[in-house]
């Protein structure tokens, strides 16, 4: 295995077996102490296991886990589980296994289906693989499926984009995420990026791609994400919503919300936790304190553009009355908020607030108001 040049995503090399069990093991031991801290855990809407290439685990393995976290916490009757692969044989034999052991969505990184641009990419696979790949899926029992699409990929044209997402919506996926090719720091792209379309040009390829979708009968949601009817991201949604989740693993995020009267210091307390990065750290230090590297307080003056940044890039925008149970903030004394409307960028009705088309085109301008 290798990494992508573009991926920023926390990922090691590992040479020889995966320690599947102690990996396993570590994590219902971090889920125990995070639900030491909880009274009253509530059931679970979703579970997302992503970040990297999870379907390397085997699905004996996969199952270990969502039977361990269910004996610790209650499950939604329509819970959605999803599980992020990437296409190649060996890790589609498990599939099957994955859907019996409970997985009911599956997160496919196909990126391209052009084998020119795959390689470009850095990808292991090809066009023939990404779809054999996804055949499999389907023919194991998923009938839940979300395809990663990149465009405004290195060298490009318009008409590649187009013919890229054309041969997607020919699979008929349930979901798709089609996002922009973005040159992150620390990854190969960043220190040496390639020839890729400018903004215009990409800002082209989004228009054309949003049109296509829209032709075949997936809305947009969210900036770069599209689905058939009912098949909106549950789990996304709750990150774009500013909601809760517990996060465990190796280099995990999570987000919890607290009244006054749980926490000291009164009014409503958000902290965020981050795991160690390092697999071999975090499983020598899962189950307690020392798993989490990072704990950070969100303050009041912090909240407003950490809310935003994620339920402005959602098309329906969210309900003012989300904003002060999520956040403990009153919208209306938020005098960016009167900046951003009179600019054209946000819309505000019936105790909603969206962003216009103006407000979705210059994103970091709209959220740089709220810094």
């Amino acid at each position: 295995m290798r990494k992508c040049p573009y991926c920023d995503f926390n990922s090691h090399a590992l040479r020889g077996e995966i320690p599947e069990d102690a990996y396993v093991d570590a994590l219902l031991r971090d889920l125990d102490f995070e639900l030491r801290e909880m009274a009253d855990p509530r059931p679970l809407t979703s579970i997302f296991m992503g970040g990297g290439t999870p379907s390397l685990f085997s699905d004996r393995a996969i199952g270990r886990a969502l039977d361990g976290v269910n004996r610790r916490l209650p499950f939604a009757p329509d819970i959605e589980i999803t599980l992020e692969a990437n296409p190649g044989t060996a890790e589609a034999a498990h599939f099957a296994g994955y859907v019996a052991a409970g997985v009911n969505r599956l997160s496919i990184g196909v990126q391209s289906l052009n084998d020119a641009h795959l390689k470009r990419l850095g990808r292991i696979h090809d066009r023939g693989e990404a779809i054999a790949a996804y055949e499999l899926a389907r023919r194991a029992g998923f009938a839940n499926i979300n395809l990663d699409l990149m465009y405004a990929l290195p060298q490009q044209t318009p008409d590649e984009a187009a013919a890229d997402l054309r041969a997607a919506l020919a699979l008929a996926p349930e979901h798709l995420s089609y996002y922009q090719l973005t040159l992150e720091p620390n990854t190969e792209f960043g220190a040496r990026p390639p020839p890729v379309p400018d903004d215009e040009q990409a800002w082209d390829m989004q228009l054309q791609g949003q049109a296509l979708l829209a032709a075949h009968g997936y809305a947009q949601y969210e900036v770069s994400a599209y689905a058939q009817p009912d098949r909106r991201a549950r789990h996304n949604l709750n990150y774009w919503h500013f909601g809760d989740y517990l996060g465990i693993g190796a280099g995990a995020h999570g987000k919890r919300s607290a009244a006054g009267d749980t926490l000291a210091g009164g009014g409503l307390q958000i902290e965020r936790r981050a795991r160690h990065k390092h697999p071999r750290t975090y499983l020598e230090r899962a189950g307690g304190d020392g798993a989490v590297q990072e704990r950070r307080h969100v303050t009041e003056a912090e909240r407003p553009l950490e809310f935003l940044m994620n339920a402005l890039r959602l098309n329906d925008g969210f309900a003012i009355a989300d904003y002060r149970a999520r956040t403990g903030l009153d919208w209306a004394a938020l005098a960016a908020a009167a900046t951003a409307r009179a600019r054209g960028l946000i819309e505000e009705r019936d105790g909603r607030v969206w962003p216009t088309e103006l407000g979705h085109r210059h994103l970091n301008g709209l959220l740089g108001l709220f810094l």
